[in-house]
């Protein structure tokens, strides 16, 4: 059983679609602060109760702006994940065809996918609300119908960020923190006489009005309201479209299960991959028996369908490569066995200085697959040293 390559290379193209996403948002975001920012300046030269008259009508626009934000950016997330929906199963859909001879090709099955699914995933809590959501299957079998594959509205109310709340929520939350943290930082400083150029500075950081550089590098150049806000919305869109690219993925798996049985887990080969996803990669899992993307907020894993070749009676196609920090890597190269390849400093970027021992012994004695697997406990959580030390004894 083996998997197409492609499928390996989407995983990093969802990254940077995700922090395309997120730059427009936070780019949005930016352009409110400043403004704000810019306001601020001319009320130094104001006397006290015309001063305070100014800063409320300043904070009371902003936060009003920041509301309308909140609103613009989740209909901006709904186009683009219900548009991310219906290309990821297409593509998969290909992917799956194109790794087939000729005449098995029209096996592929499609799925249909609701218009209002990514509305759903965006608004709806699931919590306040009675969901009832029947699979294909047992739809097929209490009505007597032929099993129609969708990813529903009803399916997309069931799927949350990892703290359980929804994007409109997380959006909404965050413009009202924002404009709190704002209109505080404010008062605090011209109560304690710091001049509005220097609270701006303070405010702003080196921002600037149409500022260059991908979404991570404006966030670095921002200030107190707007370096953590625009982290935040990094990590709201990066897991969104991870959720919504893995649900539609797994979907049109489960849709062609005469081809694919079964998914491969596959992480990020690169030193930002948490452990959780680490000892994940590389693991097969039977469609809806197995963890899915995302363990958690900035997951940057997928899944792989692997395709049965055996079973469909023909010899399968040399195995592909997958991205890795460094280079290419053979697809099936686990996340423990790249990092058995890494050097000593690379392999203490990941682990610490502490915990290389341990895993260049482990990995001696179980293989370093495995190995990165014991640094995981069962909820999914690190092994400290001092858990290493109690289950292992000393490294050397």
């Amino acid at each position: 059983m083996t998997t197409p390559a492609a499928l390996y290379r989407n995983a990093v193209d969802l990254n940077r679609f995700s922090n395309s996403v997120a730059k427009r948002i936070a780019v949005t975001y930016n352009d409110l602060i400043l403004e704000a920012v810019d306001r601020l300046r001319g009320i130094d030269e104001l006397s006290a109760p015309a001063k305070a008259a100014r800063l409320r009508v300043i904070l009371a626009q902003l936060k009003e702006s920041l509301e309308g934000w909140a609103g613009a950016s989740t209909a901006l997330a709904v186009d683009e994940l219900q548009g991310l929906a219906v290309l990821q199963s297409e593509f998969v859909e290909e992917e799956l065809r194109k790794a087939l001879p000729l005449k098995l090709r029209d096996q592929i099955r499609s799925i249909q996918i609701s218009p209002q699914f990514a509305q759903f995933v965006a608004t709806v809590d699931p919590t306040a609300i009675n969901v009832v959501s029947l699979s294909d299957d047992l739809q097929a079998a209490v009505t007597g119908a032929p099993a129609t594959f969708q990813l529903t509205a009803a399916q997309g109310t069931t799927i949350t960020l990892p703290n359980g709340k929804v994007l409109e929520k997380s959006f909404r939350g965050l413009a009202e923190s924002q404009a709190d943290l704002f209109a505080k930082t404010v008062r605090n400083g011209l109560l304690t006489g710091e001049s509005t150029d220097k609270l701006a500075r303070r405010l702003k950081g080196r921002l600037r009005f149409g500022q260059p550089g991908s979404a991570r590098q404006i966030a670095q150049a921002g200030g107190e309201v707007t370096a953590v806000a625009n982290h935040q919305v990094m990590a709201l869109m990066r897991t969104s479209i991870n959720q919504v690219a893995n649900s539609a993925s797994q979907q049109t798996y489960e849709a062609n299960q005469d081809i694919t049985k079964k998914y491969r887990y596959t992480a990020t080969l690169d030193t930002r991959t948490s452990a959780i996803c680490r000892s994940l990669d590389g693991q097969v899992f039977e469609y809806g028996k197995g963890p899915v993307p995302p363990q958690h907020f900035n997951c940057r894993s997928t899944t792989v369908p692997i395709v049965d070749y055996e079973a469909l009676g023909f010899t399968p196609p040399k195995p592909g490569k997958r991205a890795a920090k460094g280079g290419m890597v053979p697809a099936d190269q686990s996340y423990g066995q790249w990092l058995n390849n890494q050097s000593k400093e690379t392999k203490a970027d990941v682990l610490g200085p502490e915990k290389v021992p341990y895993f260049n012994r482990l990995a001696k004695k179980y293989g370093p697959t495995d190995a990165i697997r014991k640094f995981v406990s069962e909820d999914g959580s690190e092994l400290t040293l001092e858990q290493l030390r109690r289950r292992y004894g000393s490294p050397s």
